[in-house]
């Protein structure tokens, strides 16, 4: 009995080991945070806009010097509300807001959607046209 037990044994203990290592190991990357900024027409800082990202749980608002984080592929909704809008590129009827990296390089070409406006892309100096009052969620 022990003679036919002890080779099934080993061969179903081979069977179940497997025959060496393929190396299918998952690698898992974690998203790296990307921080932008919002800037008027003067170059000062943006600070206090509420906004909201796919991965935030909560509304939050761009910090005084204007910096705002995401991770890519967010979409984040900015509320402009107070602001007058940027119809027209007209510095002394609107208020427009520009998009830049800590080098303050437009980023142009975003896509995005507003409540009042519609949708476009950003500019090439990162601008981009919105309603008074309006609400923008940019595909980032």
């Amino acid at each position: 009995m022990n003679k036919i037990f002890i080779p099934i044994l080993i061969s179903i203990l081979f069977v179940f080991s497997g025959c060496g290592d393929d190396h299918n190991d998952v690698v898992v990357v974690a998203p790296t945070a990307t921080t932008l900024f919002l800037i008027d027409q003067d170059g000062m800082s943006l600070g206090g806009v509420p906004y909201i990202c796919d991965s935030m749980v909560a509304w939050s608002a761009t910090r005084p010097n204007g910096e705002f984080t995401f991770f890519e592929p967010d979409n984040c909704t900015f509320d402009f509300t107070g602001l007058s809008g940027n119809y027209e590129n007209d510095y002394i009827h609107d208020d427009i807001i520009y998009i830049v990296d800590d080098l303050d390089r437009g980023k142009g070409g975003i896509p995005y959607s507003c409540e009042y406006f519609g949708a476009s892309s950003t500019y090439l100096d990162g601008s981009f046209n919105y309603g008074a009052n309006d609400a923008c969620t940019f595909y980032l």
